[in-house]
């Protein structure tokens, strides 16, 4: 994997006992109201994760596609997608979904979430071409995500949709939201504003998706989700979905959700097919530290994570100086920059991807290779959203945290 020969420039040294880098204790205050004198020792996100690294069972769906009774033309488009059989959250809530029940879904990352509840709702708008469907998600980034899924699985279907988020000019969304719309999707500020404007009526909503809800909360979005929710009908069908189930999320769920089917289908809290690494940077230059291991051939498509907007644009710089071709996203990007930057990056035009914790949860991006935390993630949820985005389905990843 890695060895002392290949950075011997960089004076990195190994633990034999590990098997990997040897690991440092680092400290830090946690966010979301805890005291800032508590304090979390880096290794255990390692200890953790070896911890669940046990033979995976294979698992095997009580129901096929064809056992949900879906339409046909739907039936032929989800295999034709690429879904051959249903995953663990797909099998157990599809059926809730499509009986009009109130759900929460509790899921890891990767786990198939999105067609979970998109399969189920484009029946439903099949059997009633009037039906009004309102996704709400926390990023920008996520929100053409699901459509991109939607518009894969409903080719040829008489199914309509826009996305609404910010950053973007309002006038095409507005045009766009004049003509029918079966599937909503945006982010909390962009919705509100568009509803605000009178060019968004959410009286017909009778379903309502609360994507990422536990993200939503976290950046500060639960007024704005009470806020579209009133304009919601009373009377509607409300599906929560979550990787953690927090007190506010249970708030959430006691507001809007009536005797709500709750499915968990959350297993090992990191994947097991991760691996995990610390390296110690102690007396070192992390952007040397960082350089020598993305010239080494195995970091062929590395997600780079750091913590404040300024440090993510100005690493991004020092790395294109070294010749490095790389991209940035936080949220100061304007919604086209952070686009394109996506784009480079999910179409290997770029090597890596820095980024703030803006991308460390709902993208989507295949075959990256290496999640390397640059600077260390303030909660151990933020560090398992960080390298969930390694590893995903069924392909190996690797994860590297600087220490110091």
């Amino acid at each position: 994997m890695y060895n002392q020969r290949t950075f011997k420039a960089r004076r990195f040294s190994r633990s034999k006992k590990s098997g990997g880098f040897r690991g440092g204790r680092s400290r830090f205050g946690v966010k979301n109201g805890k005291p800032k004198g508590q304090k979390i020792d880096i290794s255990s996100f390692i200890n953790k994760a070896v911890a669940s690294c046990v033979p995976k069972e294979v698992f095997t769906p009580e129901h096929s596609f064809a056992d949900f009774e879906l339409s046909s033309v739907l039936l032929h488009s989800v295999r034709r997608s690429g879904y051959a059989q249903p995953t663990p959250i797909q099998d157990k809530i599809i059926p809730s979904i499509l009986q009009g029940k109130d759900v929460v879904g509790l899921a890891n990352t990767g786990t198939g979430k999105t067609a979970a509840f998109l399969i189920p709702l484009i029946e439903k708008v099949l059997q009633n071409t009037h039906e009004q469907i309102l996704i709400i998600t926390p990023t920008r980034e996520l929100a053409p995500q699901i459509e991109q899924e939607l518009q894969n699985i409903t080719k040829q279907m008489c199914v309509y949709f826009t996305t609404c988020v910010g950053g973007e000019h309002m006038g095409p969304q507005i045009r766009k939201l004049r003509r029918k719309n079966n599937f909503i999707i945006g982010t909390p500020g962009r919705l509100i504003d568009l509803v605000k404007r009178g060019a968004l009526n959410l009286s017909e909503a009778r379903t309502v998706v609360l994507d990422e809800a536990d993200r939503m909360l976290d950046m500060g979005f639960v007024n704005d989700i009470r806020i579209l929710m009133a304009h919601t009908p009373e009377e509607r069908q409300t599906l929560c979905f979550s990787a953690t189930m927090s007190k506010n999320i249970e708030a959430i769920i006691n507001d809007f959700l009536k005797n709500p089917s709750t499915v968990s289908v959350k297993t090992a809290e990191t994947p097991e097919n991760i691996e995990q690494d610390i390296v110690r940077v102690r007396n070192l230059n992390r952007v040397d530290v960082l350089h020598g291991l993305l010239k080494n051939n195995e970091f062929k498509k590395v997600l780079v994570f750091g913590r404040t907007k300024r440090g993510v644009e100005n690493l991004s710089r020092m790395l294109t100086k070294r010749g490095i071709k790389v991209e940035s996203i936080h949220s100061n990007k304007s919604q086209s920059q952070r686009k394109r930057a996506l784009l480079n990056f999910k179409e290997n035009r770029v090597q890596a991807l820095v980024a703030t914790d803006v991308a460390a949860r709902g993208l989507h991006i295949n075959d990256v290779t290496h999640v390397i935390n640059y600077e260390i993630p303030e909660t151990y949820d933020d560090y398992i959203h960080r390298i969930g985005r390694t590893g995903r389905g069924t392909k190996r990843g690797k994860a590297l945290t600087f220490v110091s």
